[in-house]
């Protein structure tokens, strides 16, 4: 594999991980599902969804809830190229939410509800590359947002 095969492998992985953030923030969170694979795993300390459709259902929930407005800020994307089917990746995630009035084009801006990274592997499908597993981690968390 060259240098701009791995680039553009990298690249792929990098936009599915904006278009995760950007579907949840946009009220299109159960679309998710679609940007992993078939058996695809999401997990956080609080839950693991196996499959698509479990993917589906949860971010289903959150896209009904329409008093959350949320931004996903990622950065510090790194990914390493496996091979020409199989990647790894790390991104840093800053969460910021707020939960209020429904239809509200603006919400106050307290901080960062949490900080923490998105740990990903990728594989390309036939659709595409996609992601084969997610595991999101927190490393800090405000203190009226952590559960009691």
């Amino acid at each position: 594999m060259d240098s701009l095969e791995r680039l553009v492998i990298e690249r792929d992985c990098e936009r599915l991980v904006t278009r995760y953030c950007h579907l949840v923030d946009h009220d299109e969170a159960e679309r998710i599902a679609d940007l992993f694979t078939k058996d695809g795993v999401w997990k956080s300390a609080e839950a693991t969804l196996d499959g698509r459709e479990q993917i589906r259902k949860a971010m289903a929930e959150r896209q009904a809830n329409t008093s959350r407005m949320s931004r996903h800020v990622c950065n510090n994307f790194s990914i390493d190229v496996l091979d020409a089917d199989h990647a790894e990746g790390t991104v840093y995630l800053t969460l910021y939410r707020h939960d209020g009035k429904e239809g509200r084009r603006l919400s106050p801006l307290e901080g960062p509800v949490m900080v923490g990274e998105y740990r990903d592997r990728f594989i390309r499908t036939a659709e595409g590359w996609r992601i084969a597993h997610r595991e999101i981690t927190v490393d800090f968390l405000r203190r009226e947002a952590a559960a009691p």
